[in-house]
């Protein structure tokens, strides 16, 4: 396999055309630095070595607030000017020749590297993690933002020895000296600086190997070790999967995929070293609730789309999102079957059909764009060309652009290659065209699945039949009908179901109709009583929450028995169950002492604290601000939110404080708070405050 790879790279170097600066080629980057977390400092040194086909007499390179110790090239001491974002190195350079551009550095970086929980007592909070995409590496190392400039790079990074530090690439070598051990970590072939990672925490890790030899490194928490597999599970199955489905080998030398706390985004493909969000380290209970599996085969399948061939730039972004999220959508039909596939893509083209309309080929299209109607682009583009020329067509565009960068029209030259269906057809009615084909992918879904096609058929009935709701629904409600077709009757209908029948679905022993019922039920009847109070004991934290609530609500007799049955239970990772039950043990009167109560308010109010990850905090400030008023300790809390880094928790924040800042005995709460503070969130509170 190796084989084919080591031929890309010559392709690579004889061949590439795409350099962020005209006659200089950067061909590799050796990044040394040392990390101070709690100083959230980095000192380090980046050497390049580049080739040039002209002459200059200055080289750029990107570098953002950083701070600027010495430049070399060839070991000499070169001039420089920097004015806060670029480098400009003057020599005289030569045509034809190579050479080496050392960069001695100091960082406090405001982007890109991300220092988690060093304030904090909890040692297991301590994080340093990376995020380049979007933010921009050269926030932390001298580099390039362009994505055409792809370098081999190797990392060697010095960190507290009582951590572990993970980044791209093949670990070549660690040392030890004194309390700081120094990481080695080296890349085979060329990638865009975007891609850079490192992370560093209380890490430890499980190895196994994909059928092709591929090692695959998977870091769980230290303190965490139990959540392992249900956290990675299908992961072997997933690369294993990708591997046979593209045709085209693994890139890399490695895949390693770690959790990191506040996390910008669900995942991020950083070359062979996905960091993803620690809201997806589960237990097995949760597994039906919240799962890693789409997450894991979508940064997976960016390896090839996205880190193996780059896109040119945003216009071009199909290439990956709409590319990682159709691969995933295949990995999850061959995990989860061909019904959760076809209802999973049925659920996106709802949410397309709503959606204001935007051409994928537009650079500022929105997500929904670029990944679900990106992905549906390429399901109908198989459809219409075959599997065969369409999977021909993929591994001859990863083949001929193997570490270097593509756009739509290269791809659309590899598959017209293979088939005899014009693609500029294709192009103007899913790249080009606003609107989203509603009419062509019904179809399509009805053509191919038998459930979307009752349950379309299902809803048109409901409107025109002269029976009851219930009457038709049960003629479709047979004991083979898809589990799918089920769920989607429950969210749409439950209320026009009789409680015998309702009954009966609960009886049925399916743990997702018995889920939907505990969502959907708003009311619950007296005669269903003992059928909810089973779904305490289900398998399912959603289940269970909404369990409890509606339990406590409906029958306030029993209110200390459903306490009882679920103390302890913490949930989801935004411990959706712990933060409700304190919330109703602290309203229950005869629950417990009043000291016991004061206990569980110090434990509620505590979790809107930056100890905790920002979903435990969200989950907390939505519940506390149902009935009661924020103390003077959860208003700083909410402040430190509205500055926070995960741009969902910081909006949700934001929002709160403007509706406490519509009351003038709040203001006033607030001005005195300020000083106690940080300078960050002080600036902000301040303009909040003079802007009402």
């Amino acid at each position: 396999m190796k084989y084919r790879f080591a031929l890309y790279w010559c392709f690579f170097l004889v061949f590439t055309t795409s350099f962020s600066q005209q006659g200089v080629d950067f061909i590799s980057g050796s990044i040394d630095i040392s990390i101070d977390p709690y100083q959230e400092f980095i000192k380090g040194s980046v050497r390049y070595g580049f080739k040039t086909s002209n002459k200059a007499d200055s080289i750029v390179v990107d570098a953002r607030k950083l701070n600027i110790l010495n430049v070399r090239v060839n070991k000499k001491n070169a001039n420089f000017s920097y004015d806060g974002n670029r480098l400009v190195v003057y020599k005289n350079i030569k045509a034809n020749r190579s050479y080496n551009l050392k960069i001695d550095y100091e960082a406090n970086p405001n982007k890109a590297v991300y220092f988690i929980g060093w304030d904090d007592e909890d040692p297991y909070n301590n994080q340093v993690w990376t995020q380049g995409q979007g933010k921009y590496s050269s926030h932390w190392v001298p580099g390039f933002d362009d994505m055409s400039e792809k370098l081999v790079f190797d990392l060697q990074i010095s960190f507290n020895k009582d951590y572990e530090v993970i980044a791209n690439g093949k670990l070549i070598e660690s040392q030890v000296s004194d309390s700081i051990k120094t990481w080695h970590y080296a890349m085979e072939y060329p990638m865009s600086s975007y891609l850079l990672a490192f992370a560093a925490g209380s890490y430890q890790s499980q190895i196994t190997q994909s059928l092709s030899g591929i090692p695959i490194q998977q870091y769980i928490y230290t303190d965490r070790v139990d959540d392992y597999e249900p956290t990675f599970r299908y992961s072997k199955e997933i690369m294993d999967f990708l591997e046979a489905e593209i045709s085209v080998p693994y890139p890399w030398q490695n895949y390693k995929q770690l959790p990191a706390r506040d996390f910008l985004y669900a995942g991020m493909e950083n070359t062979g070293t996905t960091i993803f969000s620690d809201g997806y380290l589960i237990d097995s209970l949760a597994f039906s609730d919240k799962n890693y599996v789409d997450v894991n085969a979508h940064e997976m399948a960016h390896q090839w789309f996205g880190n193996l061939v780059t896109e040119f730039g945003a216009k071009d972004h199909w290439l990956h999102e709409g590319f990682a999220t159709y691969y995933s959508l295949l990995a999850q039909k061959e995990i989860f079957g061909e019904d959760h596939y076809y209802w999973k893509l049925f659920e996106m083209a709802e949410r397309l059909k709503d959606g204001k309309g935007e051409a994928l080929i537009d650079p500022s299209a929105s997500s929904l764009t670029f990944y679900e109607k990106g992905a549906w682009a390429l399901v109908i583009l198989r459809d219409r060309v075959g599997d065969i020329a369409f999977r021909k067509g993929i591994q001859s565009f990863l083949e001929t652009y193997a570490f270097s960068n593509a756009g739509i029209a290269d791809f659309i030259k590899s598959l017209q290659a293979y088939t005899p269906y014009e693609l500029s057809y294709f192009e103007a009615e899913w790249l080009q065209a606003v609107d989203f084909p509603a009419d062509i992918v019904i179809n399509f879904l009805k053509e191919n699945n038998a459930s979307i096609r009752q349950w379309l058929v299902l809803r048109r009935e409901l409107t025109t039949s002269s029976d009851s709701n219930e009457v038709v629904i049960k003629r479709y409600w047979t004991e083979n009908a898809s589990i799918f077709l089920k769920k989607q009757i429950l969210s749409k209908f439950t209320k026009s179901l009789s409680v015998e029948f309702l009954k009966e679905i609960f009886d049925s022993g399916q743990p997702e109709l018995r889920k939907m019922l505990a969502v959907y039920l708003d009311r619950i009847p007296p005669e269903l009583r003992n059928e909810f109070r089973s779904l305490l004991d289900d398998n399912s934290y959603i289940t269970r929450e909404n369990a409890l609530f509606k339990l406590w609500v409906y029958f306030p007799g029993d209110r200390v028995e459903y306490l009882d049955r679920t103390s302890g239970i913490y949930g989801l990772p935004n411990y959706n169950i712990r933060i409700l039950w304190l919330f109703l043990a602290i309203l229950t009167q005869e629950y417990e002492t009043p000291d016991t109560k004061a206990i569980f308010r110090d434990e509620l109010f505590g979790y809107t604290s930056p100890d905790y990850p920002y979903e435990v905090r969200q989950n907390a400030f939505t519940i506390i601000t149902e009935v009661f008023e924020l103390p003077d300790q959860n208003l700083k809390d909410l402040v430190n939110a509205s500055v926070h880094d995960v741009w969902q928790f910081r909006s949700f924040a934001r929002q709160l404080l403007n509706d406490l800042l519509k009351d003038e005995k709040q203001k006033v709460r607030l001005r005195e708070l300020a000083v106690e503070l940080n300078e960050e969130e002080k600036r902000f509170l301040t303009k909040q405050l003079d802007v009402k």
